[in-house]
């Protein structure tokens, strides 16, 4: 259960010692507490007087035995108590897969992590716009756009492993899933050469999310048991062109849009047919999504107005998702004419 609770100028004791509950410390005070601190089960000289009556105690799991029998007074007193883990040890990177930017497709261990963090590191396809209210940590912003990067993946990797050996918890937030054209191996490559421990938690791709956004599923049975994912990012060689031709199956492309002429072009040389199915998805799960759909023959004049991020899809599955909609569309009609014909 979740519950949401106005603190604003509420008296709030946090328990734990100081590394486990800096972070609980942090987010209660973004949240307009005043908040007090019992290091230990008996105080400590930096702890300051405590309240009467706290509106509520906030217990962080520091591992350290004696906290029971505080636990207890707040029952008996009636002064609510909530428990949280403490977060992982000083000084480590956490890679975390963000999904295609739905808060709702956040995995519960992304959200964990974030809530832990000390500092995110984050770009634009991750879900950063509701991230103040996921994590109270220092939020920086080291975007790359096509043809422009804010910040160098080298300069990033180098933020990343600093802050770490200064003692803090890391998270490093990317669109997607960290290993699915993430440049996660690189990130994780680089903590581990500078000595920083680094877990990667896995995120829900692009690849899968975003064409079933738009009702397309990347297999479907006796249409397609198989997908291949391939990055749009440079063109493709003719021999990558002419080994998907062949494979069969979906193939689904992910930042394709500067590359799709050359795609659709190298994939009709390699032989698929000119009106095998193709379907474009810009902007997956975010306002303004927009599916367009056509054949590999006309798709780069269908989706000449289209742009990154974007999703392409190629092969029967696209029809399959077109009949659920006309049918859905039919069923629709149907009791909408049902309705009619009562009222009458």
């Amino acid at each position: 259960m979740q519950l949401t609770i106005d603190l604003t100028g509420r008296e709030v004791l946090v328990t734990g010692s100081a590394t486990a509950a800096r972070q609980a410390v942090r987010r209660y005070e973004a949240a307009g507490a005043v908040v007090y601190r019992l290091s230990t089960p008996d105080g400590a000289p930096g702890d300051g007087h405590l309240p009467e009556r706290p509106f509520l105690v906030a217990m962080v799991d520091d591992g350290e035995p004696g906290w029971e029998p505080l636990l207890q007074r707040c029952l008996t007193a009636g002064i609510p108590v909530s428990t949280e883990p403490a977060p992982g040890p000083e000084g480590h990177v956490t890679l975390v897969g963000g999904g295609p930017g739905a808060l709702d497709l956040l995995t519960v261990g992304a959200v964990n992590a974030l809530r832990d963090a000390d500092v995110v590191f984050y770009d634009r396809l991750a879900p950063y716009q509701l991230l103040a209210s996921l994590s109270s940590a220092e939020l920086v912003d080291v975007g790359k756009k096509p043809g422009h990067h804010k910040v160098t993946q080298r300069d990033i990797e180098q933020l990343m492993v600093d802050s770490a050996l200064a003692g803090k918890n890391v998270v490093r937030l990317k669109g997607g899933d960290p290993y699915v054209f993430g440049r996660g191996g690189e990130e994780v490559a680089a903590c581990v050469a500078a000595g920083v421990p680094v877990r990667v938690i896995s995120g829900v791709t692009s690849a899968i999310s975003v064409p079933a956004a738009a009702g397309i599923p990347v297999t479907h049975r006796e249409v397609s048991h198989m997908f291949t994912v391939v990055s749009g990012h440079a063109p493709l060689t003719d021999k990558e062109h002419t080994h998907l031709a062949g494979l069969g199956g979906t193939i689904v492309v992910l930042m394709g849009i500067g590359t799709l002429p050359q795609l659709a072009a190298g994939l009709r040389r390699a032989g698929m047919k000119a009106d095998m199915p193709m379907a474009v998805v810009e902007r997956g799960y975010r306002p303004g999504q927009r599916t367009t759909i056509a054949e590999l023959g006309t798709i780069e004049t269908a989706a000449s107005g289209c742009s990154n991020p974007a999703v392409l899809v190629i092969g029967e599955v696209v029809r399959v998702a077109e009949a659920n909609r006309n049918h859905a569309g039919a069923s629709a009609e149907l009791s909408r004419l049902a309705a009619s014909l009562l009222e009458a």
